[in-house]
């Protein structure tokens, strides 16, 4: 199981989650879970999520849709002030309960989708007696889970910063990076090339693809970019 993290909010990690699902699920049984979202639709099923319904799309063991988006919010806001609104009291013992009630055994390749940065809050606690609270941040589960995490590197004005702080407060937790993809998410970005020269020399995980910015904006399309092969393997 891998977690999918993002330099920033509206990085990539979506399509380059559901791509990567669509690439392993030609080799065996596969599943994408996005625990907790902001900016749900309502319906009469309940709160949906764009990016899990795309998750779940592309993933062929079939669970509900609690299961994979148990936090779900109305509101396009940080979740953890989502969460206060509708008085809920998220924390990263929560989700990390969550993540170990999945069905690892039966599956081949998993993901976690994260929301935001590495560093997304979860409750209003920021700090205790002076330090930050290891509960209040999503960052705690991928590292006290130890889920290796393929960084998704939104390449804008500003990436090579973004991609290089993200890079080390993950490993500074002793979390593993298995891979980086490159989403160009700007189609006016300057010397986009001297930019993937650079993030490529910066970071210290195989890049497993480039995504270009997208026309068709689809994880079949995107996956076309993508080589699975290039991933440090993970224990599920």
């Amino acid at each position: 199981m891998y977690f999918i993290a993002g330099t920033d909010t509206d990085s990539g990690k979506t399509l380059v989650a559901s791509s990567l699902l669509h690439l392993a699920s030609k080799q065996g049984t596969t599943l994408g879970v996005k625990p907790i979202a902001s900016g749900c639709e309502q319906t009469p099923a309940g709160l949906r999520n764009s990016d899990a319904l795309a998750l779940m799309a592309e993933s062929n063991l079939s669970l509900d849709y609690d299961s994979v988006n148990p936090f779900a919010f109305a509101p396009a806001i940080a979740p953890h002030i989502a969460a206060k609104q509708v008085g809920i009291s998220l924390n990263a013992d929560l989700v990390s309960a969550h993540l170990k009630t999945l069905p690892l055994d039966e599956l081949d390749f998993a993901l976690v989708e994260g929301a935001g940065g590495w560093r997304l809050p979860l409750n209003s606690a920021l700090r205790v007696v002076g330090q930050l609270n290891e509960q209040a941040f999503l960052s705690t589960v991928v590292r006290v889970l130890q889920l290796p995490v393929i960084l998704v590197v939104g390449v804008k004005l500003g990436c090579l910063n973004h991609a290089l702080l993200t890079q080390e407060a993950i490993q500074a937790d002793g979390v593993k990076i298995a891979g980086w993809v490159a989403n160009c998410v700007d189609p006016e970005m300057e010397v986009t090339q001297d930019n993937l020269s650079a993030l490529t020399e910066l970071m210290d995980a195989p890049c497993l693809g480039v995504i270009p910015h997208l026309s068709e904006c689809s994880s079949q399309t995107a996956a076309k970019y993508l080589d699975l092969d290039k991933l440090a393997p993970s224990k599920l």
